[in-house]
């Protein structure tokens, strides 16, 4: 047995929560850093549906990316989908942790495991922030092995991400080679890919205007805010069982991906 805080540790020895953006809320939100847990239940976003999957199998620790109190709460009631949630919870001892843009902003982090889900070598911080020797910052660039076109980079992504539709900018006819990318909501690096000269950047949620600022530049490809963060799962596996491999961890069976499509 350990303590959620010893767990917790774990993820934050490669992302402090120090490196988390201001606006944000990582870190224990629910339950007793000092309690005794055997498992850990590893998710992008905590659902409801989440909460009864860790009921269901005498889950005490939930490690999502997504913080689930993010604004201000001002009450908590069980006819609010958030107030079940947390009711839920706290009647079951069940600890609930985000580790969401500490992660985000760590080399070792999100946008690492979706560069290498791609295959991209050579992998650097997009936009870098300063401390010490070790490269902490937002979004990731990288080369791919093999050039390619624009449309065989689409296709490598959809079947790599699994994305049902994939909104882009304008089809440039450019071989891509080298690859910008931040997973989730990215369209504040669009200009740091531009400058650094890359063939593609790869994010989600971007917005109608945004996509005018490819300029003729560079190729934007939108493939989704989950599809572009849910090695994050994998990840929190990968980085508790690396410390403490005797520890049990499982990644949620629910599809919490808000977004559906019609094809």
């Amino acid at each position: 047995m350990n303590t959620v805080s010893e767990i917790l540790s774990y993820i934050t020895d490669v992302a402090p929560l120090c490196w988390q953006e201001s606006y944000d809320n990582s870190g224990l939100l629910i339950g007793d850093a000092n309690a005794l847990v055997d498992k850990a239940l590893l998710t992008v976003d905590v659902t409801e549906k989440v909460v009864d999957e860790a009921i269901e199998n005498s889950f005490h620790l939930i490690i999502s990316h997504h913080p689930l109190i993010f604004k201000g709460l001002k009450n908590i009631l069980t006819d609010s989908t958030i107030g079940r949630i947390i009711t839920k919870a706290i009647k079951n001892d069940i600890a609930i942790a985000a580790m969401h843009t500490n992660l985000d902003n760590s080399f070792l982090g999100v946008n690492k495991v979706l560069a290498e889900s791609i295959g991209l070598k050579d992998l650097q911080i997009l936009r870098t922030v300063q401390q010490s020797e070790i490269q902490v910052g937002s979004g990731m660039i990288g080369i791919l092995e093999n050039e390619m076109s624009e449309s065989e980079f689409l296709n490598l992504v959809k079947s790599k991400l699994n994305v049902a539709a994939i909104r882009h900018s304008e089809l440039l006819n450019k071989p891509v080679k080298k690859v910008a990318l931040c997973g989730g909501s990215g369209s504040f690096l669009i200009n740091d890919a531009k400058r650094c000269n890359a063939d593609v950047y790869l994010t989600a949620d971007v917005k109608y205007h945004d996509f005018f600022d490819a300029d003729n530049e560079i190729l934007i490809v939108d493939a989704g805010h989950f599809e572009t963060e849910q090695f994050t799962k994998q990840l929190f596996a990968d980085i508790i069982l690396k410390k403490n491999p005797k520890f049990a961890v499982q990644i949620s069976s629910v599809k919490t991906n808000s977004v559906h499509y019609f094809v």
